[in-house]
């Protein structure tokens, strides 16, 4: 760590040779610009530089190596764990690297380091255009597509890494490189899961598909009809096509306009049919829920762009999470699956949701560290609060959920669904086959685990 006077005056010749600007602890808007999605997280760097370029980036790296600083990278901010920010250290912040960049002809679109999942959904939509984005409109591109990339869409066009060309970064020494299937290959195959782990990206390339129409169906029932709700969801999707996607959750009732006021506030089970075609055919593969007696819907044709809205989460709440890939959705577990629910803490923001996988991501590439390609189902229980004399509560009830799941988990893991759970988690989500080779990798870009605030790859 740098003296206090070569750091101070460091930090004095990074300001004027940024062209964002530069926070110090005591500095106006420092506090502003440490707050990340998940209240919970409050740590103090002792210096945050947000960028504005690719220069600022190195810039920015380069001051960090300099004073010998751990580095934090933030994007979209969404990291549970708080993966975003550091204690005493610094931050790269990326949020004004947002442009996109959209080529009809190619196919294709190039998207800013802190670029959001709406930032690419609405440059895509007028083009009739998509690709795997996440399920909530501010989650950062860079962290989601580097950690895999599920999304309402990755049934029909794969993960958000089986869609990636390209990308650019700035390694730990502060240079810039590309990779891609032909430039530098094998960091390439890293990226397809490896978070951000071997450099700053800066951008990168992914690849569209045409999407004329996009449908989504949501049902919300009592709580006493979930198991029956849970049952048909697994069968509808089971001889579904591709293009459907979605989920079963259970939630406490928000207060929107088509919940009866009645059911604001208690415990319910929804079913959200999301459908990458037209209303018509949605509609016919949905009718097994129709169906079934429910309390409230929300259907038709809708833009993909608004339904990647349609789960955002109020800033400002209390976050924890976690996941467990399963190797089926049999009856015992479901039983399970619906009868922790109801011990969900209510009314908080809280979700336990289960999502189908199959499709184009168990037919996708094998060679990428992503290894729970093959897993047909997710479980997801998802903690969100306010007040935090429920921490304790809300945290427990996210382990059991997963401690139920265990017995059908194949053992891999999503890390984008998951915070700092340990060396052996980091394992699970890239694959015991691929950490060896990802930490050679990891010695090659980034010998002194620079980048390091993340699912972290050690190297070898």
């Amino acid at each position: 760590m740098a003296s206090p006077s070569k750091a101070g005056a460091a930090i004095t010749a990074l300001r004027e040779d940024l062209v964002g600007d530069v926070f110090a602890p005591g500095d106006p808007g420092f506090d502003e610009a440490r707050t990340v999605f998940n209240s919970m997280i409050d740590r103090r760097p002792a210096v945050i530089a947000q960028c504005m370029s690719e220069d600022d980036v190195v810039r920015a790296v380069r001051f960090g190596r300099d004073l010998d600083l751990p580095i934090a990278v933030r994007g979209g901010g969404h990291s549970v764990a708080g993966m975003a920010l550091n204690d005493g250290g610094l931050v790269i912040d990326l949020r004004h690297l947002r442009t996109v960049t959209v080529d009809p002809a190619a196919g294709a679109v190039r998207v800013a380091g802190g670029a959001t999942m709406s930032d690419l959904d609405r440059a895509c939509q007028p083009h009739g255009l998509v690709t795997t984005g996440g399920r909530v409109s501010t989650t950062g591109v860079g962290g989601f597509v580097l950690g895999g990339g599920s999304g309402w869409l990755d049934r029909w066009c794969g993960l958000a890494v089986d869609n990636l060309l390209g990308a650019d970064l700035v390694t730990a020494d502060g240079e810039r490189v590309h990779a891609s299937a032909d430039e530098n290959p094998e960091l390439f195959w890293g990226l397809h899961g490896g978070g951000g782990n071997f450099g700053v990206a800066t951008a990168l390339t992914l690849e569209l598909h045409a999407l004329p129409e996009f449908s989504m169906a949501l049902l919300l029932y009592l709580p006493e009809f979930g198991p029956e709700v849970v049952r048909t969801y697994r069968e509808l999707i089971s001889v579904g096509p591709d293009e459907a996607s979605g989920g079963v959750l259970y939630i406490t009732g928000p207060p929107e306009e088509f919940v009866p006021p009645h059911l604001v506030g208690t415990l319910l089970c929804g079913a959200l049919l999301t459908y990458a075609g037209p209303e018509e055919e949605m509609l016919k593969l949905a009718e097994p829920l129709l169906a079934l007696p429910h309390e409230a819907e929300v259907m038709g044709a809708m833009p993909y762009a608004d339904v990647q809205c349609m789960l955002d989460d109020p800033p400002g709440m209390r976050n924890y999470w976690s996941a467990e890939y399963l190797t089926g959705a049999p009856d015992d577990f479901l039983d399970v699956y619906c009868s922790r629910a109801q011990s969900l803490p209510v009314p908080t923001g809280t979700m336990h949701v289960l999502f189908p996988l199959g499709g184009a991501i168990a037919a996708g590439p094998r060679d990428y560290p992503v290894p729970y390609r093959d897993a047909p189902w997710a479980v997801h229980p998802f903690a969100m609060w306010e007040d935090p004399a429920q921490d304790e509560r809300c945290i427990q009830w996210v382990r059991d959920a997963c401690a139920d799941a265990r017995p059908w988990s194949t053992g891999a893991v999503y890390l984008n669904f998951i915070g700092d759970e340990g060396t052996e988690r980091v394992t699970a989500g890239v694959g015991a086959e691929n950490a060896g080779r990802l930490s050679a990798l990891k010695r090659r870009y980034d010998p002194d685990n620079v980048f390091r605030f993340n699912h972290n790859i050690r190297p070898a």
